[in-house]
């Protein structure tokens, strides 16, 4: 059975759950809220459990959309159901008829009701005040964010809904428009910390790259960036490379296999973000600003994926806050950031796994890498966390060594014979030295001694020859460090 018979022998008939849908605004229409949200909730979770095994088994496109259509419409009476029953609770709490439970009441009154008989608890209350709050600042603001989270390709979900409520109340409304597709740049102090104590691949993924606020603190420490994102804002590479635009959620990295990953993943896809990149781009290190938050939670399975069976090597928790990332195009008054955040790093195993244990948590205060200087890329590790200044070499105490070319050589051959015999199937199968460097990500001398050594054992050839100085081809290839044999 394929994906797409997987998922539609779990995913009702979708007759039956319009009928569902339709069953729920008749009786919200008619009052009977309590009803209605039941039979919109039940649909909605259908809807959604298909959706979310839809995209894990990475069945049709038609299939996954059919379901975050149901979960879209369900969810919209399920809230309106729940605005209903805010203020029904409000209005009997003005006139004296709301009772607050606890010890029977002395008299009865059969026009007194309590929060049970409207079928709803105090946590779902306060949620769908807030949400009535923002639907009557903006009238269609329910519509309006699940339609906008469709349209985007993101889930239609409760907490999304919830997140963009609880946005627009006390502070500003702010749209989906407005939030510039949840664009935040990462703060600069941020970005100075991480790479004071952790050393990448000298070619690194940015696939989130914004305007630029993780990009340009790599560049200046030396690293090649490539750059990517959802949305096309022209931003280019200091080399003039321009940014590639598409959806992380379903790229794919042909000859980058395996480069490392260092982004601010937007916030609403952050647990899909991370599994897809542990599983799909396979980087040999990946660091992940993110709420620290992140740290719990497990109802979603990527979450699960990426904490539980695949954990982070180590957890850079900011213990004084880094400055608030206000949204893209954000011109009022500048805010206190509320949110405690941290740098998750994951790095591969040899087996392919990450994480060993449970993860290295690490106190850091940005303020004090306010001069660190970077690690220099490519040469891999990362440094103690509680640093200090060597007297006499002038850099960070380093509690992984630094890797001679001859161990970057020996610890990168398998990778390179695996990338070199990816490329035979295209249709340029030749490559240089700086392809060799970008499809496994090393430095330049590292490349070199590679093809030389790949050269000296005729693993590949020179086609300097054929009038092609500076390219070469497998002439014998292994995969994953097999011994080599004919091509």
């Amino acid at each position: 059975m394929n994906a797409t018979s997987a998922v539609a022998a779990i995913l009702p008939e979708t007759s039956d759950l319009v009928a569902a849908v339709e069953r729920a605004r008749a009786l919200f229409d008619q009052g009977d809220y309590h009803a209605a949200m039941l039979l919109a909730s039940g649909a909605y979770d259908q809807a959604k459990a298909a959706g979310s095994y839809a995209l894990k088994v990475k069945a049709s496109r038609e299939l996954i959309d059919k379901a975050r259509r149901m979960q879209a419409d369900a969810l919209k009476i399920e809230s309106l159901c729940y605005v209903a029953m805010a203020d029904a609770v409000d209005d009997a709490q003005a006139k004296g008829k709301l009772s607050r439970g606890g010890r029977p009441e002395t008299v009865q009154d059969a026009d007194r009701f309590s929060l049970e008989d409207v079928g709803i608890d105090k946590r779902r209350l306060h949620e769908a005040r807030q949400i009535r709050n923002a639907e009557l600042a903006n009238p269609g603001f329910i519509d309006r964010v699940v339609e906008q989270r469709l349209e985007e390709g993101f889930e239609p979900s409760r907490a999304s809904l919830k997140h963009a409520a609880g946005h627009a109340i006390g502070t500003k409304t702010a749209t989906m428009e407005e939030r510039g597709h949840n664009l935040y740049e990462t703060p600069g102090e941020g970005m100075q910390t991480l790479l004071a104590l952790e050393s990448f691949s000298a070619i690194v993924k940015e696939p989130s790259v914004g305007r630029g606020a993780i990009l340009r603190p790599l560049e200046a420490a030396g690293y090649e960036v490539m750059i990517a994102d959802l949305v096309d804002r022209e931003i280019a590479t200091r080399d003039g490379e321009l940014q590639r635009v598409g959806d992380f959620l379903i790229s794919v990295p042909g000859t980058s296999l395996g480069v490392d990953i260092v982004t601010n993943p937007p916030y609403d896809v952050a647990n899909a973000y991370a599994a897809h990149a542990l599983k799909v781009h396979r980087p040999q290190k990946m660091a992940l600003l993110l709420n620290l938050n992140f740290l719990a939670g497990f109802e979603d399975p990527d979450r699960r994926y990426v904490m539980d069976e695949n954990p982070p090597s180590r957890i850079y928790v900011f213990t004084r806050r880094l400055p608030m990332m206000h949204r893209d195009g954000w011109d009022g008054p500048k805010a206190s950031s509320q949110m405690n955040t941290a740098w998750f790093v994951w790095e591969a195993n040899d087996d392919g796994s990450y994480g060993q244990g449970y993860p290295q948590m690490i106190r850091v205060d940005w303020l004090a890498f306010a001069d660190a200087p970077a690690l220099s890329p490519g040469a891999g590790g990362h440094v103690a966390p509680a640093w200090s200044m060597a007297a006499d070499a002038g850099e960070f105490e380093r509690e992984t060594p630094r890797k001679t070319v001859d161990e970057r050589v020996e610890e990168e051959r398998a990778r390179a014979i695996d990338w070199i015999a990816l490329i035979r199937d295209f249709e340029d199968s030749t490559f240089d030295a700086m392809a060799l460097r970008r499809g496994i990500a090393v430095r330049p001398s590292v490349a070199e001694a590679l093809i030389a050594g790949l050269l000296e054992e005729g693993t590949i050839e020179d086609l300097s020859a054929i009038d092609k100085p500076g390219r070469y081809r497998a002439r014998v290839f292994a995969g994953a460090g097999r011994k080599a044999v004919a091509a």
